[in-house]
């Protein structure tokens, strides 16, 4: 499906799904668990319907809920394994679901036999050395089945039941931390990570508090170099709400500020736990109308005319050097909303530390670049970093920027989901006339289930092309 986003003005009230990253996590430790969880407000995407048919391969039963539509409900049922936890009894097919290849990993890994992983094209080019190496480390058999390869199909042979020490490097990943910390909950001994140059941080810290949370002691030092999780082999199943996904907030939240908009997002993370939410205090640097309320939970965000200025004009200007440094290695999934409001900001954005966005669904950085340049944007790729020299469709005084020069252009998703949604968002804010087609548009599903319609609820007027 093929998507056109031309200028809207965006209104009203949204809400956005559940967190990709802790209905994942949810599903893993429920399954896990001995006896029931009920989980509230999942996400229904892609990644986590792959994990929800991935863990009864290992002994639990879920149950989605289903509407009569056919679409999975707002509540899921998770009767978890327990004692009975085994081996995958089949070949793990994760999709192109790169959270629950690293997930769930480790947690094969903890069983005597034979595992195999594999995943759609994207996730066969997704490395899997460094998994490899870690699991190694620990006592297992693991390698890859194509000569000179560096992704799936995977081969892994258990078990790495003894706990241990594993080294390994920070910057690669954190999914696959995350899977070996809670690994560490199936263990005889604790599992101890020694990390060099961690990144990613605010996920390390989302997966100790969801062990925290389940009654499994869990130890990371303040620099995330040490990590070290104590086995807990009774674990309960419990009840959770899942917190909206900031990830996903980001969409329209840039939306509203490069159009003549106001918009309230409801039902907003308040918690601290997704690194993401720094979206909210980097956009405000630049001036951006927004009011979060913690209290209520709530995102009012104001742009162009509607704006408390009534211009909404976003600008590096009052920042040191007059220009806007980024480091992006805690919540590297913002790349792509980031560097698209960056070209409609005045001035230059350097997103930094940004090596890791080029082992995602696609290589992130070379394809802003190369994406936003169809646009008119003037974007520059270094190897670990972009540089996105932006301009306002308005100046201070209100009056056109005839520095602006963003045009609309046929553009390619990449089978990215987040490359979609960022492209669509740029969509609504360029001059009367223009208009972005977007090419297999619909891999959005893979964290925002609805995305275009949820949207239209709000006047953002995308529509198919025909």
């Amino acid at each position: 499906m093929n998507i056109i986003s031309s200028r809207s003005n965006l209104s009203g009230n949204i809400t956005v799904p559940g967190s990709k990253s802790h209905t994942i996590r949810a599903l893993l430790l429920a399954t896990l668990a001995e006896g029931t969880s009920h989980i509230k407000n999942p996400l229904p995407s892609a990644d986590c319907l792959s994990t929800a048919a991935a863990v009864p391969l290992i002994g639990s039963e879920v149950d989605l809920n289903l509407l009569a539509e056919g679409e999975p409900g707002t509540e899921w049922t998770v009767y978890g394994a327990g004692k009975s936890l085994h081996l995958p009894d089949d070949v793990v097919n994760v999709g192109d679901s790169g959270s629950l290849l690293y997930f769930l990993t480790p947690v094969a890994a903890c069983f005597e036999g034979t595992s195999v992983f594999t995943g759609d094209a994207s996730i066969r080019k997704r490395p899997v050395n460094h998994v490899v190496d870690a699991l190694n480390q620990l006592g297992a058999k693991c390698f890859v089945t194509r000569p000179n390869a560096n992704g799936c199909p995977l081969v892994i042979t258990g078990s790495i039941k003894k706990g241990g020490t594993v080294r390994t490097a920070g910057e690669i990943s954190s999914q696959y931390i995350s899977g070996l910390m809670m690994a560490g909950i199936l263990t005889d001994e604790p599992i101890t990570i020694e990390l060099s140059n961690p990144k990613e941080t605010p996920y390390l810290t989302m997966t100790q508090k969801w062990l925290e949370k389940v009654g499994v002691h869990c130890s990371v030092s303040e620099d995330f170099k040490h990590i070290s999780v104590t086995p807990n082999k009774n674990l309960k199943g419990f009840d959770v709400t899942i917190p909206s996904d900031w990830e996903g907030v980001a969409f329209p939240l840039i939306a509203a500020l490069v159009s003549d908009s106001k918009i309230t997002i409801e039902n907003v993370d308040s918690s601290g736990t997704q690194g993401d939410d720094a979206i909210v205090s980097i956009l405000q640097s630049l001036g951006a109308d927004i009011q979060w309320n913690k209290e209520k939970e709530t995102l009012v965000v104001a742009g162009g005319k509607c704006a408390k200025d009534g211009i909404g004009c976003l600008s590096t200007e009052n920042l040191p050097n007059g220009e806007l440094h980024v480091n992006i290695s805690g919540f590297p999934d913002a790349v792509c909303a980031l560097s698209a409001i960056a070209c409609f900001a005045e001035g230059t954005v350097y997103i930094e530390d940004a090596a890791v966005c080029r082992r995602k669904e696609t290589d992130r950085l070379k394809v802003l670049t190369v994406e936003l340049s169809k646009l008119g944007a003037h974007i520059e790729e270094k190897e670990d970093s972009l540089v996105i020299h932006g301009h306002s469709p308005f100046l201070k005084d209100g009056s056109p920027n005839p520095d602006f020069k963003l045009h609309g252009a046929i553009c390619e998703s990449y089978d990215d989901h987040r490359m979609a949604m960022s492209l669509a968002s740029i969509g609504v804010g360029l001059p009367e006339g223009e208009k972005i087609i977007i090419n297999n548009a619909e891999c959005c599903a893979v964290s925002f289930p609805h995305f275009y319609d949820v949207m239209n609820t709000i006047n953002a007027g995308y529509r198919e092309e025909v």
